[in-house]
């Protein structure tokens, strides 16, 4: 018998906008079904909706108010959710190189120290992850991951940094991360990737996608440095491993 799923919550925001609400907690099954009521009102477009953001655990539904009520949204994006089931589908997979510790990872012995092990001993389990692109978000192309093994899991910093490089790999909470333009963060740094999630005049613009899988392998700085020249003149550098 097919799976009875619990129905989404419908949540006002603000007079033009309606949060799909599939969980209150963060999980993949969850983000499988945002995802998913993502792909169907983009195969099957609802008149008056403007843009859709989809989350971790909610889709963002933006919309005109003057061309449909909240009510006749909301009854059809519910009809939409009903059907809202991941599919079986390939999934993309990337291997993306990462240059940890040391200029490229500064709180990678910090991190080390607090979780009472060694810089190589985390290194090896964030290499060992098997992670998911749960949203695009924050600033473009910054991927927020899935899959971080508990024993890594750290609350936030306490004095987040006003900067961080381009290209940081981070932890912070359950998550981990890519990010791609330089910019604010409260995470912790474990190292950089020349990988651009994000480059504005390349095809494509966004490399990484919600719902594609990830993991990481380990460079020196050398190879690092040889990547982000390759990566600069618009060369993807991260591996597609599946299609």
């Amino acid at each position: 018998m097919p799976e009875t799923l619990i129905p989404p919550r419908l949540l006002p925001s603000g007079d033009s906008a309606i949060t799909v609400e599939f969980s209150r907690n963060i999980d993949d099954a969850a983000n499988r079904r945002v995802l998913a009521l993502d792909r169907i009102i983009t195969a099957e477009p609802i008149g008056g909706i403007t843009e859709t953001v989809p989350t971790y655990r909610s889709l963002l539904v933006h919309y005109d108010p003057v061309e449909i009520s909240f009510d006749q949204l909301g009854e059809q994006l519910l009809a939409r959710a009903a059907r809202a089931l991941p599919t079986a589908g390939k999934t993309r997979r990337w291997r993306i190189p990462v240059a940890y510790g040391g200029e490229h990872g500064i709180d990678l012995e910090e991190v080390a120290k607090t979780l009472q092990t060694t810089p190589e001993e985390i290194i090896a389990r964030h290499v060992a992850g098997d992670y998911r692109v749960a949203m695009i978000g924050f600033t473009p192309g910054w991927s927020y991951l899935s899959g971080l093994e508990k024993f890594l899991h750290m609350p936030r910093r306490q004095d987040p940094r006003l900067l961080t490089p381009a290209g940081t790999i981070s932890i912070g909470g359950v998550q981990t991360g890519v990010q791609c333009l330089a910019g604010p963060s409260g995470w912790h740094l474990l190292g950089r990737t020349a990988v651009r999630t994000y480059q504005l005049h390349r095809d494509p613009t966004f490399l990484l996608e919600p719902g594609d899988a990830i993991s990481f392998t380990a460079v020196d700085a050398k190879t690092f440095a040889e990547q982000d020249r390759a990566a600069e003149a618009g060369e993807f550098v991260a591996e597609l491993v599946t299609a």
